[in-house]
Parts: C-alpha cells; sequence; structure tokens
C-alpha cells in the first residue's frame, strides 16, 4: 500500500484528525510529504468526507506537534547525539541536517518561520532550534504562524482542484528544487565566509 493510499484510509477513519496526525508524523519521517497529504485532505473536504475548517485546524495541530516532538529531541540529546541518530534512520540524510543547523544558525527566528513553508528544512529546522534551546513561545508562534499558512496554501488548492488535487505536487517538486538548490549555495557560502573570517595560525600566534 503507498503512502497516499495509507493517508487516505486514515483520513476515511477518523477524518479531519487522521490528516492532522499524518501531517504530525511527516515531521518526523520527512518521505511521507505534507506536499501530497495537503492537497489530498482538501480534496476530501471538497468532496464532503470532513470539514475544511476542521481540516485546516487539525493539520496545523499535526504540524506544531510534530514540530515539540523534533525540538525536544535537539534539546535532550544535544547536537552531536542527535545527528549520530539521525545516521542511523533510513531517508534521513545527516547532510540535510547540517545544512538546516548552518541556516538556522544564521537566520535564527526567520528559519523557523520561513523554514516551515520549505521542502526538507520544515521538518528539520525544529532540531536546531531545540539544541539551541530557543525559548519555547517563541517557537511555537512563529511555528504555528509558519504551519498555518503553508498548510492552508496547500489545503486550499486541493480544496479549489478537488480530483485534480495532485497537479499540486507536480508544481511543489519544481519549487523544491529550486528552493533546495538555493539552500545549498546559501550554506557553501556562509561557511565560506566563516572560513574566511578564521584568524590565521600566524595571527592567533602574536602577542597581543
Amino acid at each position: 500500500m503507498s503512502a497516499i493510499d495509507w493517508v487516505n484510509g486514515l483520513m476515511d477513519t477518523l477524518g479531519a484528525p487522521g490528516a492532522g496526525v499524518a501531517i504530525a508524523l511527516e515531521n518526523l519521517f520527512p518521505p511521507i510529504p505534507s506536499e501530497a497529504i495537503l492537497p489530498l485532505a482538501g480534496f476530501a473536504a471538497s468532496a464532503g468526507r470532513m470539514s475544511l475548517v476542521a481540516v485546516l485546524l487539525w493539520t496545523t495541530a499535526g504540524s506544531v506537534i510534530g514540530a515539540l516532538a523534533l525540538y525536544g529531541v535537539g534539546a535532550l540529546l544535544g547536537r552531536d547525539r542527535t545527528v549520530a541518530l539521525a545516521a542511523r534512520l533510513p531517508l534521513v540524510k545527516v547532510s540535510d541536517i547540517e545544512r538546516t543547523e548552518a541556516w538556522f544558525l544564521r537566520h535564527g527566528t526567520k528559519a523557523v518561520f520561513f523554514g516551515r513553508m520549505i521542502p526538507v528544512f520544515r521538518s528539520l529546522v525544529s532540531v536546531p532550534a531545540g539544541v539551541e534551546r530557543m525559548p519555547l513561545p517563541v517557537f511555537l508562534a512563529l511555528t504555528t504562524l509558519g504551519s498555518a499558512l503553508w498548510n492552508t496554501a496547500f489545503v486550499l488548492a486541493g480544496h479549489a482542484l478537488g480530483a485534480n488535487w495532485a497537479q499540486v505536487t507536480d508544481v511543489v517538486s519544481a519549487y523544491s528544487k529550486v528552493v533546495l538548490g538555493a539552500a545549498a549555495l546559501a550554506v557553501v557560502a556562509f561557511v565560506a565566509v566563516r572560513l574566511l573570517q578564521r584568524p590565521s595560525s600566524t595571527e592567533a600566534s602574536e602577542p597581543s
């Protein structure tokens, strides 16, 4: 059974809360993409299987719960143990975590808010936020707002497209490639600047 069939069955069984559960799991297991879950939930709402408002509320709640779980992992384990744990997980790339961490260290609160709208980063940005112990009220506020905007856009797109909801994933696939490429370049530039800013060994040894 495919991931889409599983999500569909979950929503048939639980209704809108099923969509929230799927989105919470998407934060923990990125291979289940929100870009597919959310338009599907919007289509289900358009077919009368559940309330549109309930879908928006439950998917946003699922996003926040999943993000909190990853925040807790980062806060409890710290950076090194979190990366070591991620290295053992299937389908999770340590390089994605390192890129997200560099982006978070550079942008802070903006990374948490805008990160909710960037594939891959939207799930992983909670980890460095936990490692750095970002104040929880700030983290929750930014996560809720960013997730609500992202979820609403995709749910409404699926609701409008109806049976053609899958077209949304085609658009997002192209968007994802562009965003991830730009993010990779930004991280390379960030690392290069940090290396250039380091004092040379001769400068460090000179007496003040």
